[in-house]
Order: structure tokens, then C-alpha cells, then sequence
């Protein structure tokens, strides 16, 4: 957690709202592996991690709320009782999104003001906006006595997503972040909405990510492209979801599909079974195929799901040429945004400057860079 961060926080909320304020901590999310599994009712193994975004929240009296995006250096004020999505209106509408789900619920959320900021790179791929959501959830919550658990702050975030951002995301972002554990991924069942949490000891190594900074134009209707070819093969297999197939169950059918589908729900079904193993060699510590599990995962990614792209490729060849990385793979949605990547701490600095160099070479502009500990979920600070 930045301390920074929440300095700069409290300080602009004095300045601008001369009250003491809740101060609430909501983390940004990596996947470790198990990607476009959520939703096809799989598993996933999602983590919280120490950067995210900072709220500063207190009552005002009035039914008028002020939010100030300190980042953005952007004041939004609004009428908390007539709420409407903002065309095109970014941040603001996740924080309508939440205050417009808290009122259907019949919760009595009054005037407030609040300050925020965050540390999360932006288009990384990192769940910003989950954590941002969760972090307006949680105060207001707290400020107003509205009684609700974690689950039911994670379904607000989720709603207010689909229905005030128009992005129809799985549950999975706003979980990680809602219910993270220092240290510790947490082994999630899509379907049913629990997780166990796995204490991961990366002993000489880390976890690094990078960023390609891209973020192709395709990925939205890839996205749903994708989702609509899980659908279609998992109806043709009589099962609710992909999670329910086994490799066998899809060679029965492979004749009345195409084979860009068969690929397609192939890569699902390897990815369940990767997530299952994965969490195994976290039992039995085994950092080697916890790395080859992840260089696996990319390839299926990249070659039978097509979600990759040559930025998001390159990384992870570089990954491979180098002895003193275990694993990497694309994380998140795809055509674009982060490779995660499984590095010997004291090679840190020589892999980064060798892929700045190549990377800027082959494409004309920067990678960056992040180095992420796995933390716990949303909550307050004292």
C-alpha cells in the first residue's frame, strides 16, 4: 500500500472538504492463470495486489455529491437521488453506477464527498475500474450503516458495470479485489462464486509485469466474438458451460463445427485443466511448473483462442530466451495490455533493459514495466 498516496489523498479531502474522512484502500488485480475461463463458469486464479486506489469519504448533509479525481484533477458533482449514466463520461459513470445499484437495493445512501487517486497503470489490464468501484461500494457502505457483505458489495460493482459503463465483465475483477489475501492467490470456481485462498512462496523469484501499451481496436468485439463460440459449442454439447467438457465430449463434435471453434473450446478446456494443476504445484512449491503451466497457457492463448497479438508474443519469446525467467504469459482480455512474467529477482534490472531495447527496436515505442506483491483485499485504514 503507497503511503504517498493516501498522504496526498487526505491532504487534498482537508483542503477541499475541511472534515476527516473514512479513508478506504481497494487493490488492483493480475491473474495468475486462467484466462476467459470466468466466463464460461471455470476456474481462475485471480490475486490482489498492492496497487490501487485510494478514497477519502465523509457525509455532507445534502442529497448533492462531490467527487474529486485527484489524478484527473477533475471535480464532478451530482444529484445523489437523480442518477443517470454520462455519455461517454469515463470514471464518473462507475461511481453513478454504484450510487444508482446502492439505491435500487432501497439503501439510503445521502450526500457525500470524497477524493480519490490511484496507482494502478492505466489500459495495463489491472482491473482499475473494479477497484475503483469497490472502493466507493465499501465507503459508502460503512458511511451510511447500509449492512451489506462483501458478496453483495461485489454484485453492486459487477451491476454497475454492465449497467451504467456498458461492459458486461465477469465477476472475477471485483472478487479479486474485494476479498484478496496478503501473499496468496486465490483459487476461484466461477460458477460458484468461492475461492480458496493458496500462500504463494516465490522464493528467489518475482513476479514482473509489462506493459505493452498497446490496445488494439478489435478486443471489445474479439471479446464477444469468443464468447459467443463457447456458447454455441457448449449448446451442441447439451452442457451449461465449457467448464463441463472434457477433450473427448469435444472430438465427439468435432465434424459439426469449424475448426477455428473446435480450437477456440479446446483452449478453454486446457486452460480448467492448467488452473487445476497449477494450484497442485503451488501445494507441493514447485515453482518450474508453475512456470511452464504459464509459457503453456500463453500458447493456447495466442494459437487456438487468437487473443494475442505480436507485441504480447515478442515479450513472451524474450521470456523464453532468458534462463533466469520460469514462466510468462498474455494476462487479461488480450490484444494488448500485460505480460505477467515469473523472474529471478536479481535479474530484474538486466531483463528490463534488454526488452526496453529490443522492444523499442521492433516497434517504435516503450514498454513499462511494474513489479507487484499480492496483498489483501478492499478495506479501511486506520
Amino acid at each position: 500500500m503507497n503511503k504517498k498516496l493516501i498522504k496526498e489523498v487526505k491532504k487534498s479531502f482537508k483542503e477541499q472538504f475541511k472534515t476527516k474522512p473514512l479513508i478506504v484502500f481497494s487493490p488492483g488485480r493480475i491473474n495468475l492463470i486462467g484466462e476467459h475461463t470466468d466466463y464460461n463458469y471455470g476456474f481462475a486464479f485471480p490475486a490482489a495486489i498492492n496497487k490501487g486506489i485510494v478514497l477519502a469519504i465523509s457525509k455532507n448533509g445534502s442529497q448533492t455529491s462531490s467527487v474529486y479525481a485527484l489524478n484527473k484533477e477533475e471535480l464532478y458533482k451530482f444529484d445523489t437521488v437523480k442518477i443517470e449514466p454520462i455519455e461517454n463520461g469515463g470514471w464518473r459513470n462507475y461511481i453513478l453506477g454504484v450510487v444508482a445499484e446502492l439505491k435500487l437495493l432501497g439503501k439510503p445512501v445521502g450526500g457525500f464527498n470524497s477524493v480519490f487517486a490511484g496507482n494502478i497503470p492505466g489500459g495495463a489490464g489491472l482491473s482499475s475500474s473494479a477497484a475503483l468501484e469497490n472502493s466507493f461500494v465499501f465507503g459508502l457502505n460503512e458511511l451510511f450503516d447500509l449492512e451489506l457483505s462483501k458478496y453483495e458489495m461485489i454484485k453492486i460493482s459487477q451491476n454497475a458495470e454492465h449497467n451504467y459503463a456498458g461492459v458486461k465483465c465477469g465477476i472475477m475483477d471485483q472478487y479479486a479485489s474485494m476479498f484478496g489475501v496478503k501473499n496468496s492467490a486465490l483459487l476461484l470456481d466461477c460458477r460458484t462464486i468461492e475461492s480458496t485462498p493458496y500462500k504463494i512462496d516465490f522464493k528467489k523469484y518475482k513476479l514482473m509485469l509489462i506493459n505493452t501499451n498497446v490496445k488494439h481496436d478489435l478486443s471489445e468485439s474479439a471479446y464477444n466474438d469468443r464468447r459467443k463460440v463457447c456458447e454455441k459449442v457448449s449448446n451442441l454439447l447439451q452442457i451449461d458451460a465449457l467448464r463441463d467438457a472434457t477433450k473427448d465430449d469435444l472430438e465427439a463434435i468435432k465434424n459439426d463445427i469449424c475448426e477455428e471453434d473446435f480450437q477456440k473450446a479446446l483452449y478453454i478446456i486446457n486452460e480448467n485443466n492448467r488452473v487445476k494443476l497449477f494450484s497442485k504445484a503451488i501445494k507441493k512449491n514447485d515453482l518450474m511448473v508453475l512456470g511452464d503451466l504459464l509459457y503453456q497457457s500463453h500458447e493456447g492463448l495466442s494459437n487456438n483462442y487468437q487473443v494475442s497479438c505480436a507485441e504480447l508474443d515478442f515479450l513472451v519469446e524474450r521470456a523464453k530466451e532468458n534462463p533466469h525467467l520460469l514462466g510468462a504469459r498474455m494476462m487479461g482480455g488480450g490484444f494488448g495490455g500485460c505480460t505477467i512474467n515469473l523472474i529471478l529477482k536479481d535479474e530484474f534490472k538486466n531483463f528490463k533493459k534488454d526488452v526496453l531495447k529490443k522492444f523499442r527496436a521492433v516497434f517504435e515505442k516503450d514498454c513499462s514495466f511494474y513489479s507487484v506483491k499480492l496483498s489483501d483485499g478492499t478495506q479501511l485504514i486506520d
